[in-house]
């Protein structure tokens, strides 16, 4: 069966601020969010499209659809399509938001989807679906906090997704992973995600590891993040705050 997205070849670089260029032969193309691009070769030619490209999304009401569903979710209404023109392989770049580690992944080895979080996704080859997805549990869906929105991935093709810190993949076979979510970067078809209260009440308010839990189960794949952007914020706000008092007093 012929691969429905465009077969790029690609290099990461770098080690805790990485980037991921992308080697594209002629005509072949890659998609990414807004802003994502470090740099790109002469021949590439980038524009702002509205829908992903994919054979999913086709059509006028298939683009605006999955343009309103991101839209709904606090993400912009295009995404970035970069095409290579020219005669010869020519190379585009791009970049992780904050410090940490980009992970490439073939779909096609993964039961041709991944669930992600909706600001890990960074870029990937043209034929990809990038739609989002609610999770249907209540529990999820009132207290997932980063968790609640997850972003689909489908396609038999590279995609290519960033964690911040250090990245770590665990294997379950019917076991139970309980994170805390925003440590969750993306699992496999196969995994079930829902919330959970992370202990008793006194644990809950003074334990200082937040108010709920993720909980995966089932058989697949699961990939976690060290350091979510959100926890170092909120690190950076808290040393950040108490400096400006004591320089206005």
């Amino acid at each position: 069966m012929a691969k429905q997205s465009h077969e790029v070849d690609y290099e990461i670089i770098g080690n805790s601020m990485q980037l991921v260029e992308v080697e594209l032969d002629p005509q072949e193309a890659v998609i990414a969010e807004a802003g994502a691009m470090s740099y790109i070769e002469q021949d590439i030619i980038f524009e702002a499209k509205m829908g992903d490209g994919s054979e999913m999304e086709s059509g006028f009401f298939g683009k605006l659809l999955g343009a309103g569903k991101r839209a709904l979710t606090g993400e912009g209404l295009f995404m970035t399509h970069f095409t290579n023109e020219g005669h010869q392989k020519r190379k585009v770049a791009f970049a992780a938001p904050n410090p940490g580690t980009i992970l490439a992944i073939d779909l096609s080895e993964y039961g041709n989807e991944l669930i992600c979080q909706k600001d890990s996704f960074l870029a990937a080859a043209l034929g990809t679906q990038v739609s989002m997805t609610f999770n249907r549990r209540l529990g999820a869906g009132f207290f997932g906090g980063e968790g609640f929105i997850l972003q689909s991935l489908k396609g038999d093709g590279n995609v290519f997704v960033h964690a911040g810190g250090t990245l770590i993949k665990k294997e379950l076979n019917g076991e139970t992973l309980r994170v805390d979510t925003g440590c969750l970067v993306g699992f496999t078809p196969g995994v079930e995600y829902d919330i959970e209260r992370s202990g008793s009440l006194k644990s809950m308010f003074f334990g200082g590891e937040g108010l709920f839990l993720a909980t995966l189960s089932g058989h697949g794949t699961v990939w976690l993040q060290s350091l979510p952007f959100s926890r170092m914020a909120d690190r950076i706000l808290s040393q950040a705050l108490p400096n400006m008092h004591t320089e206005k007093g």
